[in-house]
């Protein structure tokens, strides 16, 4: 049985003085940790961001963040640390959220996103009190979401960022 590891968030957030919307993960799964957001290769967070701006799905950390910037996107997560097992998000405890006052004080977000359920219930607890900003729940782009086609993703992100 796998015992719990206390994570501390090691990936800077990305975005510029012009990033608009602000999409925010729960926590970096194992394969991500020390790497970039979203490196689980089943995980379908980069195709969906392709489909959404026309582009081809980048591979490189460079183009991911070339991408990201080019669309005016701020990417990082809820949880800056906490205790994990793994990457599972039901194990999650001791959480501590990251300042993401730090982006909305730098760039004009108008609209903030969060990727699931998890992410939601963390940014709902610990960063709406400290904000003030309503965030929108996207379905988890995880290949845990397994109900979700990743058409179906793109069609659902394409919906709720129409106007951004």
């Amino acid at each position: 049985m796998q015992s719990y590891t206390h994570i501390i968030h090691d990936l800077a957030p990305v975005y510029d003085a012009s990033s608009s919307v602000l999409i925010l993960g729960s926590l970096p799964s194992v394969s991500s940790r020390g790497q970039f957001f979203y490196q689980h290769p089943r995980n379908r967070f980069w195709p969906v961001i392709a489909c959404l701006t026309g582009e081809s799905v980048p591979r490189t950390t460079e183009e991911k963040r070339a991408l990201l910037l080019r669309h005016h996107i701020a990417l990082w997560d809820v949880i800056g640390e906490c205790d994990i097992i793994g990457s599972s998000d039901s194990s999650i405890r001791n959480v501590l959220p990251n300042d993401i006052r730090l982006i909305l004080e730098a760039a004009p977000i108008r609209k903030i996103f969060v990727n699931g359920k998890t992410a939601d219930r963390y940014y709902r607890k610990h960063l709406l009190p400290l904000t003030g900003r309503e965030a929108i729940c996207l379905p988890s782009t995880s290949p845990a979401n397994a109900a979700w086609s990743e058409k179906r993703l793109c069609e659902a992100w394409s919906a709720a960022l129409k106007d951004c």
